[in-house]
């Protein structure tokens, strides 16, 4: 039995259809950066060349009957990265993607420290819903569950919050120092 003790494959530098450099006429290999796999030349580090290898921005899932606003092409349903998405079918010429999300919601509570603003629903980075002042970044009062008009029965603060409990629905003190529970009865909540 005879052994062979090249390796089947190497690691980091798989050779693509020996593409010549452009710059150098070497070979184009395939690397793998932080951000990813590219086309390096082989002659690196004599010559820089890279060349970014593009990847679909998502395969179509379902072709949809309604026209690109841009260019008339027809929308298509696409699955990518992050999720399902809507774009036109004419990418990457036309780079019309139709928006999912929906208007920050503005809530008819008045901020209760600058008493400029109104509390409106944000979204954080990471997805989470939260309510922050409109006056943002002159008042930076948030928080992060739903404002209820009212005032705290222990400390007087204006505004309340609904917390979702086990035992139910309760409405506190929206207050950092407080955070006291409102008995229900007697809060007076209008909104």
């Amino acid at each position: 039995m005879t052994t062979n003790n090249s390796p089947l494959f190497s690691a980091h530098e798989q050779a693509l259809s020996h593409t010549p450099c452009p710059q150098c006429g070497g070979e184009l290999v395939m690397r793998f950066g932080k951000r990813g796999p590219f086309l390096g030349c082989d002659h690196y580090p004599s010559c820089d060349y890279i060349q970014p290898i593009n990847h679909n921005d998502g395969h179509v899932v379902k072709e949809l009957d309604m026209p690109c606003p841009e260019c008339e092409s027809p929308l298509v349903l696409r699955q990518g990265r992050y999720g399902m998405f809507i774009g036109c079918s004419a990418y990457p010429a036309c780079h019309y993607l139709a928006s999912t999300e929906k208007k920050a919601e503005n809530t008819d509570v008045g901020c209760p420290e600058c008493h400029k603003g109104h509390l409106t629903e944000r979204k954080s980075r990471y997805g989470k819903v939260f309510y922050a002042c409109d006056q943002y970044p002159s008042c930076r009062f948030a928080v992060n569950n739903k404002p209820i008009v009212g005032t705290c029965q222990q400390c007087g603060f204006g505004l309340l919050i609904e917390k979702k409990l086990a035992s139910g629905v309760k409405l506190q003190c929206a207050d950092r120092k407080c955070h006291a529970y409102q008995d229900p009865d007697s809060a007076d909540k209008t909104a």
